[in-house]
């Protein structure tokens, strides 16, 4: 069999096809049982995130600027969750385990388009929600239709600029020494171990370009969250403080468990060099928040908690409706 690796600029041949992706490892009986916990997490995944997206779209009540930037986190977390987990599940019972060349470049470039999109869009959801608290008056100018589609399109050219530069910079690496990635799926960590040559400066470019993303999010957080926080001590109502808590208590949480993966990966000494470590905090990263923000952001709200309420006491009234006229009896 033929393998098309990177090597100096070009492709050449060498052995096998593309990359093959190490997994979990363990017996059959430990693959079948990651397969047996992973499907049901991934379900949930799916529909958590959509019942979140039709909700929102669903309920006229829910058609403002905070829950328009939780629509489209929803969207992220799926797609984010389905570019990996899918292939992850199908290659435990594979026996062969390979991802092509350009797959393995795909998915890099997908995850890396959907995590910088994330970190920002966690980011205007604060700068949403500094804008709420503490300029109500001009809010819905400042925040007009045109403004949210605008960040939320700024996101996604961050996060395109950033997948370009993060495959290239390491798809453009010698790959020679070895084609296993010790990953369930095709991240930089373990695939700049992969190759056969000094990886130094390509380290401190994608480290760099990280930690500047991560930076700029988290300074607007931060700021945000600041002029929040001094002006919740100034509120004099007990509801309305409660209110806030809630709101911006929900966002915080996921917050942390965004970047607090992260930087469990990438932002500690020796981050690029982690296995077994790495593998833990991806599958948090891809699967386990993906599913829990929709939990989040529903169980803390009162406001999706309501539209849930009433989409299924439509849905009840349609289909008593329907069997109504089904028995000839309306």
């Amino acid at each position: 069999m033929d393998k098309s690796i990177h090597r100096n600029g070009s492709l050449q041949a060498v052995s096998l096809q593309g990359f093959v992706l190490v997994g979990f490892g363990g017996s059959a009986e430990t693959q079948a049982l990651l397969f047996a916990v992973f499907l049901p997490l991934y379900m949930l995944t799916i529909l958590g995130n959509l019942t979140m997206i039709m909700v929102i779209t669903l309920d006229t009540g829910l058609h403002s600027p905070m829950y328009f930037f939780l629509k489209n986190l929803s969207f992220v977390d799926l797609c984010l969750s389905s570019v990996i987990v899918p292939n992850a599940l199908a290659n435990i019972f594979s026996s062969s385990k390979v991802i092509s060349f350009e797959g393995c470049a795909t998915q890099l470039f997908l995850f890396s388009l959907l995590g910088a999109i994330e970190a920002f869009l966690l980011a205007v959801m604060a700068y949403d929600r500094f804008m709420a608290i503490c300029s109500p008056l001009r809010y819905s100018v400042n925040m007009s239709p045109t403004t949210c589609a605008s960040l939320v399109l700024g996101t996604f050219c961050v996060g395109c600029l950033n997948a370009i530069v993060q495959t290239s910079l390491t798809f453009q690496l010698p790959f020679c020494s070895s084609n296993h990635i010790n990953s369930f799926f095709c991240d930089i960590p373990p695939l700049i171990k992969l190759a056969c040559t000094d990886t130094t400066l390509n380290e401190l470019v994608i480290l760099g370009i990280s930690g500047f993303i991560i930076l700029c999010a988290v300074l607007v957080i931060i700021i945000s969250y600041g002029y929040i926080t001094v002006t919740i001590l100034r509120m004099q109502s007990g509801s309305g403080r409660h209110k806030v808590f809630s709101t911006c208590g929900s966002h915080m949480t996921a917050v942390s468990l965004f970047y607090g993966t992260g930087f469990a990966i990438y932002g500690q000494p020796g981050g690029m060099d982690s296995t077994e470590q790495g593998n833990l905090v991806s599958i948090v990263n891809t699967l386990i928040i993906p599913m829990f923000n929709p939990l989040i952001y529903s169980l803390r709200n009162k406001d999706v908690k309501d539209a849930l309420r009433r989409l299924g006491q439509r849905h009840s009234l349609v289909k008593k409706s329907g069997w109504c006229h089904n028995q000839g009896l309306c």
